[in-house]
């Protein structure tokens, strides 16, 4: 399994890591697109994806600030198209989670006034949206992120009045299926990551009802380290993890912690911030969190080479894997100890689109979309049946996505006649300097 050896980007701004589109049908560097919006008819019938725009409430640390001028001009583009029939934004459109770890992101308030200080700070993009959806042409529909996993359907119906949301009965989760294809699922893939999949299970004791995974509370230290480097002359940093070994005693609860540990040595390794980590930093007062919070509470620790291994937050995270999967609804269980081993690899979300859907029995689709890696790509797969399937990942609107060689991405799909005349289009592109390009696509009947 392929590894990044950072998290920035995958949870929101994380994954780093150059990822090749090698699977891609294209040209060098891309080609020019006339119109991506355009079937050469008549007929309302394509469906824009996009995902992980990553809109912040603050200008200042937000990762999407270059690119909202050209997503406002494209969104005016798919707005004035007579052949779009859907508008499809999978995940990561509102960023909770990317706001420096001594921010109070609620500033004392609630999360209605955060969305809408959000959605104002970001108006010209929210009234292309709105706009869009109340002239009812185009069909609008939201599936929840890792970054907006805790962002409630009142709090998207409160900026986006009249918006379609395809949510799961599980807060955080939800994949669509446009109407009329059943062959085509879309989500926004986190489900199946062990940092940022909705955790039910943990640090209840501490905040009753909270779903936030550990990848949010590395997301807050993320997002302080970057604000620390803008500075002129950062300072070193203040401190590094001690080292812990497996535990002697070779029971699997500790060996999977102890790799838990693993993961966050690190990140914390990459991301040296100028705090100890013994300072209650992180500032929460969010879905059931009300205290602040050090790293030190976060990471594994044990008082003796080869002892117990024991962790503050997110106590026995290890063993509720499997629980936390039943609850988040994913079709075909992943062994603990790999998933806790592939939080940052792209390959193996990527490889889930197979495993979750192509290679299930119980599923029919043909065409996966997801997001959240940050790495745009178009691959050819097959199905447990030997049928031809599609796997698209929708990319990143983030301004520096070092995930990818690209940003300002997106997918358009252009659903098959009834008759044999025409297989079902996927197409990738970008929309960098405001040119759509198109770097890849394939195509497929069922």
């Amino acid at each position: 399994m392929k590894k990044n050896h950072s998290l920035t980007y995958f949870i929101g701004l994380f994954l780093l890591a150059l990822f090749v589109l090698s699977s891609c049908k294209k040209s060098d560097g891309g080609s020019p697109a006339t119109d991506p919006f355009n079937n050469g008819g008549s007929e309302r019938n394509m469906i824009v994806i996009m995902s992980d725009m990553h809109i912040g409430v603050d200008t200042s640390f937000s990762q999407c600030v270059k690119n909202l001028e050209p997503l406002e001009k494209l969104l005016k583009q798919i707005q004035a198209s007579s052949n779009v029939k859907e508008l499809v934004i999978a995940g990561d459109l509102v960023d909770e989670w990317f706001v420096p770890a001594d921010v109070n992101t609620y500033e004392g308030k609630d999360q209605a006034d955060f969305v809408q200080r959000l959605a104002a700070t970001n108006k010209g993009v929210f009234d292309v949206l709105n706009s869009i959806i109340q002239e009812g042409n185009i069909l609008v529909t939201y599936t929840p992120g890792n970054h907006d996993i805790a962002i409630t359907e009142a709090s998207i119906e409160l900026i986006l009045p009249g918006i379609n949301q395809a949510r799961d009965n599980v807060l955080g989760l939800g994949t669509y299926y446009p109407a009329n294809c059943p062959q085509i699922a879309i989500e926004h893939s986190h489900r199946y990551n062990f940092f940022c999949a909705p955790d039910t299970y943990s640090n209840q004791d501490i905040a009753p009802g909270t779903i936030l995974p550990p990848g949010y509370f590395f997301t807050r230290i993320a997002a302080l380290y970057v604000e620390q480097q803008k500075q002129p002359n950062p300072a070193p940093p203040a401190d590094s993890l001690p080292k812990i070994t497996p535990n002697s005693s070779g029971d699997d609860s500790q060996n999977l912690l102890f790799k838990y540990w693993e993961t966050w040595y690190t990140t914390m390794k990459m991301f040296a911030i100028e705090n100890k980590f013994d300072e209650d930093i992180i500032v929460t007062d969010i879905n059931g969190f009300t205290g602040n919070y050090s790293v030190d509470q976060l990471v594994p620790f044990q008082s003796f080479p080869g002892g117990y291994i024991d962790v503050d937050l997110y106590k026995g995270i290890q063993e509720n894997w499997t629980n936390r999967e039943n609850h988040n609804l994913v079709a075909v269980p992943i062994n603990t100890e790999y998933a806790v081993d592939s939080v940052m690899s792209n390959t193996f979300t990527d490889y889930q689109a197979s495993q979750q859907y192509f290679l299930n029995p119980a599923s029919d689709v043909r065409i996966v979309v997801f997001g959240h890696t940050h790495a745009p790509r178009i691959d050819l797969a097959t199905s447990h049946d030997g049928k031809k399937c599609i796997y698209a990942n929708s990319g990143t609107w983030v301004d520096n996505n070092t995930n990818a060689t690209t940003t300002a991405n997106f997918i358009v799909i252009t659903p098959q006649n009834a008759d044999d005349s025409s297989q079902t289009q996927v197409k990738l592109y970008n929309f960098e300097n405001e040119v759509a390009t198109l770097m890849g696509e394939e195509s497929v009947r069922y």
